[in-house]
């Protein structure tokens, strides 16, 4: 009976056994496994440091070709000029915009400066002069968080909740935000006035924020009309509450004592002073009004501008970073010449194994 119940013990020992192989295994390969990638790691970075002193004469010869060129590129060559004008949209004219500038962006890279011409309203020579368009937002953090506080308090309170700054940020727009900046490049100096006044007006004479733009002001002047008349009704009534004061007081004029039972006197004054301050909000409200009506007068409204001239442009940007122009090219050529040590490299590899193939 004992043998009996051993021999199931020395199966789940042996099953054991070989379970805690297996792992062990496991975990050694995958040790060995990537021990291989620090170690291909390492040697690839040595050869690299052999390959950069082998080569770093050819490498800083092409650097200093670059600069050479840059230098001679921005003393002699054809000046770029540049203009920036900050915007801010009172209206939901951002996508409008973006597209406009893609559009704008396209008929440039395929050099069709007569169409550029026409929809910017310029000469066709003074259009093949623009390089590129830029349009980025204006905003920092503090805005996103006001605008964020300001979408939130719009939505239900059950919505809200569910939505986090970070989601919000990261389902936003550019071209959401009312402030935006303008950037354009071209060959000629003095055109950016008139092209940003055109990609502007152009965006404001567009029919549906025309319409919109009327809607907004007919229906604050509406409401500026019923203050008015608001104010002017409460002012009758203020009246007509006085003079029931004034012929109180005189009634009981020659008595020194008056004991009014039904606080007529008193529910008068009450009265009054409620219109009193009835008044003060709706002046408050007025001035809000007008503070509107400005804000809805102009769809677009140009904050800052260098007016119609441009100033000269030595940067690059490589990586997203700007360069001066010199710099630029300088890495260029640095870069371009270990791609090109590097290809002539693999091609010899390539050659050393190419009869054992």
């Amino acid at each position: 009976m004992s043998k009996d119940l051993q021999e199931p013990n020395q199966s789940d020992e042996v099953d054991l056994k070989q379970l805690f192989n297996i792992i062990g295994n496991l975990f050694e390969r995958l040790f060995q496994f990537i021990g291989k990638i620090f170690q291909r790691l390492f040697l690839s970075f040595v050869w690299l440091v052999f390959f950069v002193k082998k080569h770093i004469i050819k490498i800083i010869i092409a650097g200093v070709i670059g600069f050479a060129y840059g230098y001679f590129k921005q003393s002699k060559g054809e000046p770029i000029y540049k203009s920036t004008t900050v915007i801010k949209q009172n209206y939901d004219t951002g996508e409008n915009l973006y597209r406009a500038i893609d559009y704008y962006n396209e008929l440039i890279a395929e050099d069709d400066s007569v169409t550029l011409g026409e929809v910017l309203k310029i000469d066709s020579s003074k259009a093949a002069s623009i390089i590129d368009l830029e349009v980025e937002s204006v905003v920092t953090i503090n805005d996103k968080i006001e605008s964020f506080d300001k979408y939130v308090k719009e939505l239900d309170s059950v919505i809200a909740s569910t939505i986090t700054f970070e989601d919000y940020v990261l389902n936003s727009k550019e071209f959401h935000y009312p402030v935006q900046r303008i950037i354009i490049k071209a060959r000629e100096k003095a055109i950016f006035g008139t092209v940003v006044s055109n990609i502007v007006d152009k965006i404001v004479l567009t029919d549906y924020f025309q319409i919109e733009q009327k809607k907004d002001l007919d229906e604050l002047a509406l409401l500026e009309k019923s203050i008015f008349a608001s104010l002017e009704a409460s002012k009758g009534l203020q009246n007509i509450y006085k003079n029931v004061l004034e012929t109180s007081v005189d009634k009981s004029g020659g008595s020194q004592t008056s004991i009014r039972i039904d606080n007529t006197e008193d529910k008068s004054i009450t009265k009054e002073f409620e219109l009193y301050n009835n008044d003060v909000l709706l002046r408050r409200e007025l001035v809000s009004i007008e503070r509107q009506k400005q804000d809805k007068q102009y769809i677009i409204e140009v904050i800052s501008s260098q007016e119609n001239q441009g100033t000269i442009d030595n940067s690059r940007e490589l990586f997203g970073k700007s360069l001066n122009v010199k710099t630029y090219y300088a890495i260029i050529l640095m870069v371009l010449a270990s791609i090109i040590l590097l290809t002539l490299h693999f091609i010899m590899f390539l050659e050393k194994y190419k009869n054992e193939i």
